[in-house]
């Protein structure tokens, strides 16, 4: 029920796919897309902060007639700055200095930590409803994401499939033939950090082996150095999907390490 996105360009769809996609625009992340009258949408606007990191800028919800607009530490609901906590028309709205979530009544819950990290959860009545970076929600990872009939999509492509066009703004498209560099080192250090005992309570609650990969993609990309943001942005993403799903992670930061 969960889709995400984390750290150095990685997504998660509700179907458990796990791609890249470097893109720096506004995307629709999340939709209601079965209908002509939407009952929610989530757009997310990328862009890299000062240290070339991606990072969240803003979120634009809209449940059904209401507007929620979220900037880091800012919420602001059909163009009103609120205070948090903020109840109305069946949203709720709860801030704190690391992060804010949003539930609204219809069935959806998202945690944004105010850099690179979002989190939707849906009820199980959108299945197969949705469109956007999260996918369509049917149960089935990479069908209808990346094969569409007899076409196939590379992820760069399929994000860029996403983009919401705002006449005000100008963004580069990621070049669609410029796969991804693909990465088989450090696969024991990954396996390590993430099956530390710290994380004992998680090995049957997720799958592992993605969070492997995509730690694996962020050593490559880092090229040796250790850039907390590197190393850092996947193994909190999974202590965050361990509680989510229920795990009680331990204290797996130390003072020298993330």
């Amino acid at each position: 029920y969960v889709c995400s996105t984390w750290g150095n360009n990685h997504f998660k769809t509700f179907d458990g796919d796990i791609y890249q996609f470097p893109g720096i625009c506004e995307y629709n992340f999340v939709s209601d897309c079965q209908d002509s009258y939407k009952e929610f949408s989530v757009h997310i606007q990328r862009a890299l902060n000062s240290n070339d990191h991606p990072e969240i800028q803003y979120i634009l919800i809209t449940i059904k007639d209401f507007t929620v607009y979220l900037r880091p530490k800012l919420a602001v609901v059909d163009g009103r700055i609120v205070k948090t906590p903020y109840y109305s028309s069946g949203v709720l709205i709860e801030s704190n200095g690391i992060y804010t979530k949003v539930y609204a009544k219809l069935g959806l819950t998202l945690m944004w930590n105010h850099e690179d990290a979002l989190m939707v959860e849906l009820d199980s009545k959108f299945n197969n409803h949705t469109c956007g970076l999260c996918g369509d929600y049917n149960g089935i990872p990479i069908y209808n994401e990346f094969i569409n009939g007899d076409i196939s999509y590379n992820s760069i492509t399929y994000g860029n499939l996403q983009k919401i066009g705002n006449p005000n703004t100008k963004c580069e498209d990621p070049d669609e033939t410029q796969a991804l560099p693909s990465c088989n080192e450090h696969r024991d250090e990954c396996e390590t950090l993430l099956t530390s005992s710290a994380f004992a309570d998680c090995r049957l609650r997720l799958n592992l082996e993605t969070y492997i990969q995509a730690c694996m993609q962020d050593k490559c990309a880092c090229k040796g150095e250790e850039d907390s943001f590197c190393l850092c942005s996947t193994i909190s993403e999974y202590s965050r999907q361990c509680s989510h799903a229920g795990g009680r992670p331990g204290e797996w930061r130390t003072e020298y390490f993330c």
